[in-house]
Parts: C-alpha cells; sequence; structure tokens
C-alpha cells in the first residue's frame, strides 16, 4: 500500500533545489518527517540513477545550507526494489527552532514549517517566538560560574566509545556561550562542579522520618549518572519463589522505567534555578522529581505522547553520543507502558513520578527478597548466594547499565571479579546475554529476562 504525501511524509523524483527548503520545514515541525527521494508526487518508485552520488549530495547539502547544525537530526538510508534505488531522509523535529536556509537568514524567505503535505514559510512574529524559546531552553546562554575547568572524566567516557574529544570539541559540543567562554552546560560536564543529585531514604511514606541522605555528584554529570545508576540497582530489591520446576523472580521497580526516570530528571532539570533533581525513596514507592516543569511550550499531552522537546540540549547531544540514551522520546512511554499516566505529577514547577513498590510472591514458604547489593534475605527463608541467584543479579545489573564492569558487578553483587566473568561466560553459552561491539567499547545486551 502507497503511503500518501502527508505532514510527515514528502516525495521527490530527484535531487533538487527544494531540498533544504523541505529538510528545514520538517525540522522547525512539532514531529518532523521523512522527505524521501525517488519516488513520485503518487508515490510510485522511479528510482535515483546515482544513489550513492546523491546521498553524498544530500549530506553536503544539509551540512552547508542549513543554520542551526541539522545533520545530528538526520538518518539515511538507501534502499532497492527491483533494481530501482531510493533514498529515504529521517528528521526529527530539531532542538534549536527556526532553522533556516543560511543564505537568506533568519528571515520569512529562509524560514519554512510543514503545513499539511507542503511546506511554508514562517510569518516574521512567530520566528522571533521561536528564537525567544530557544534562547530562554538553553544552558548554552548561561556563563559557567568558573572558568577553570577540566573534562578529564568526560574525555574518557568518549574515549570508552571510540571516539576522540579534539582540541575543539567545547565548540563542537555547543559548551561555548556566545562571547567563546565556557557555559553551564560545561560546567555541568566539567571534572569539578557544585552540582549533585539528592538521594534520601524515609522510614515511612512520608518524609517525616529521614534515614539517610546522600549525595551524587560534584563531578562530571556522566560520572554522577554512573554512581546513581549503581546505588539504584543495588536498592532495587529482587522479589523469588521457588517452584518445584522453575525459580520466579521480578523487581521491587521495574528497572528499564527506574532507569528512565532518573535520566529524564537529570536531562530535563531547570539547572538555571540551581535545583538540582532528587530521588526520594519511601516504604511504599520512589519518587524521582526534577524541577522546573515542562519545558516552555510543551504540552501535558506532548509530554505523555513522547514528543521530545529537551530542555537541556547541550547535555542531551553528550548523553546521546555516548549512547546512554537510544531513541529521543522513548523514555515516557516505556514509564507508561508499566505503570501508567498516575505516577506523573505535572506541576508549573516540578515534574515527578512516583514508582509504586512491587510486591512479594504470595503464600510461599519461600518467598524472599534479595537486596540487589548483596545476599542479605529481608522476608522469608534465605536461600542463599548460588550460581542461580548470581546469575539472575548480574542480568539485572547489566539490563540496568549494559556498561557495568566486571569489577562494578564484582562490588555489587559480592563475589569475585573471576566468578563474575564465569558467570558472563555461561550466560553467553545460555543465550541469555550477548557482547555488543568490542570488549572495551561495547556494551552488553539482555537477550531474555523474564521479571
Amino acid at each position: 500500500m502507497v503511503v500518501p504525501e502527508s505532514e510527515r511524509v514528502e516525495y521527490k523524483c530527484e535531487l533538487s533545489d527544494s531540498l533544504e527548503k523541505e529538510v528545514v520545514a520538517f525540522l522547525n515541525s512539532k514531529a518532523g518527517g521523512d522527505l524521501v527521494l525517488g519516488v513520485d508526487n503518487d508515490g510510485s518508485v522511479v528510482g535515483l540513477n546515482d544513489p550513492d552520488g546523491v546521498q553524498l549530495k544530500t549530506k553536503d547539502r544539509l551540512k552547508n545550507n542549513i543554520t542551526p547544525s541539522c545533520l545530528e537530526f538526520c538518518e539515511f538510508a538507501l534502499s532497492e526494489n527491483e533494481g530501482k534505488y531510493v533514498l529515504s531522509v529521517s528528521i526529527e523535529s530539531g532542538w534549536e527552532k527556526p532553522y533556516y536556509i543560511k543564505k537568506y537568514g533568519m528571515s520569512p524567505r529562509g524560514c519554512f514549517i510543514r503545513v499539511g503535505s507542503s511546506s511554508e514559510t514562517i510569518p516574521r512574529e512567530q520566528i522571533e517566538l521561536m528564537f525567544s524559546r530557544r534562547v530562554r531552553n538553553s544552558l548554552k546562554n548561561i556563563p559557567s560560574p568558573r572558568n577553570d575547568l577540566t573534562f578529564n572524566q568526560l574525555k574518557i567516557y568518549y574515549e570508552g566509545q571510540g571516539r576522540v574529544l579534539n582540541e575543539r570539541f567545547l565548540q563542537s559540543l555547543d559548551l561555548l556561550t556566545q562571547e567563546g567562554e565556557p557555559n553551564y552546560a560545561a560546567y555541568l560536564l566539567a571534572d569539578e562542579n557544585g552540582n549533585s543529585v539528592k538521594l534520601a531514604k524515609y522510614a515511612d511514606t512520608t518524609r517525616v522520618s529521614l534515614v539517610e541522605n546522600e549525595e551524587y555528584g560534584y563531578c562530571c554529570l556522566v560520572k554522577a549518572f554512573d554512581r546513581l545508576n549503581d546505588r539504584l540497582i543495588a536498592e532495587n530489591k529482587t522479589f523469588a519463589k521457588i517452584t518445584p520446576r522453575r525459580r520466579l523472580e521480578r523487581k521491587m521497580i521495574d528497572s528499564v522505567a527506574l532507569r528512565e526516570a532518573v535520566l529524564n530528571a537529570l536531562l530535563h532539570n531547570d539547572y538555571a534555578n540551581s535545583a538540582p533533581p532528587k530521588v526520594e525513596f519511601f516504604s511504599d514507592r520512589v519518587e524521582i522529581t526534577s524541577m522546573g516543569g515542562l519545558p516552555f511550550g510543551v504540552t501535558e499531552e506532548d509530554f505523555f505522547s513522547g514528543l521530545s522537546s529537551p530542555r537541556n540540549h547541550e547535555l542531551m547531544r553528550v548523553f546521546r553520543d555516548l549512547e546512554i540514551v537510544e531513541h529521543l522520546g522513548s523514555g515516557i512511554p516505556r514509564i507508561l507502558k508499566v505503570y501508567g499516566r498516575e505516577v506523573f505529577t505535572l506541576s508549573e514547577n516540578y515534574v515527578r513520578v512516583a514508582l509504586p513498590y512491587a510486591k512479594g510472591y504470595p503464600g510461599s514458604a519461600y518467598d524472599t527478597a534479595v537486596s540487589g547489593s548483596g545476599g542479605r534475605t529481608d522476608v522469608g527463608v534465605n536461600v542463599g548466594v548460588n550460581v542461580g541467584v548470581n546469575e539472575g543479579k548480574v542480568i539485572e545489573l547489566l539490563a540496568g547499565n549494559p556498561r557495568i564492569t566486571a569489577e562494578n558487578i564484582s562490588e555489587n553483587v559480592g563475589i569475585t571479579k573471576r566468578q563474575v566473568e564465569r558467570i558472563l561466560s555461561q550466560l553467553k553459552e545460555k543465550g541469555s546475554i550477548r557482547r555488543v561491539g568490542s570488549a572495551k567499547s561495547g556494551h552488553w545486551e539482555v537477550v531474555e529476562y523474564e521479571k
């Protein structure tokens, strides 16, 4: 079935002079879209004579003729059907609207937006409104409180992905103000800063009886997330039940939802007001709070639909580079899939998600809740730290942090590094996990795991 041209689909028989106009229109729209070259307006495939050449020219024109830089929001894919080649360009909604054709500047001649199945010029008043939102939402324009910043930790993370930050990385990652000084995003990613994520534990369902108060930060935000994530994995107990046929397990909190909630809090927090995100454990739930409310211009329906409109574009760029976040806009739907809208509180001043704890398996003498940080049994019968238990813990750690090291697994599970390596080898042989990429820069992928 042929998909007709629409607000999100545009066909072109060949590479034409209107390329930049169509891409700019998708970048400035709320949902982005797909530009397909080699297809007629009616959806019939005509093919491209020089598909590789067309792809190179398309990338070059988008790189040089559109401002701000847009290639990170474009994905290119060549496909072939009965000898006819088609180039698809998938374009995400850009973070730094308005985008415009460079030679015409930020004017109605250079700015376009998708309206139905056509690309229309943007009135000057709307262009100015878009620009004001961009300035208001970006840490790029806020100078760092300090200029003596170092970035050794950030460079190590990039090297772990097989990438090297050159001498101009501050400029390429938008970590400088217009005056060429480090901005607040650079400050948050520096080796030393004044930012931290708060973690608190309470004795009951209220904030009256504080049991523990910790801070994770004062370092590169990526490192702070790693440390915090390891702690969350340790706090997230596994409920287990031994049956005659197999061992059943489920986590106290869904691991994926917990990780996504914390990432959202870190990346969407309003750092401009010096208010850090926080994680609070109660007797019946965990609450993750980011300050600042929804980003300017984002409605509740936009938020719950997974619309990607990050408050802190520069931080999101770095976390995407390091493959800590995968797909734009996928975090909220992943939480909704498990818990629903009722776990969210959207306020003018903050966004909070409260994830309720799951219950243990009822009616069994072997019902246990094993802490993620070791072999401590909180209820029921202590089944010990046997190989099966450790395998489940290792898989949970890999699911929560695909780049966790054998040393960190050893610390969390309470076994030796050699035992960890043996368990990893056994899980690979069973097909439960697989290694993606090299031993140094790759990551683990959980193939099958029953919560």
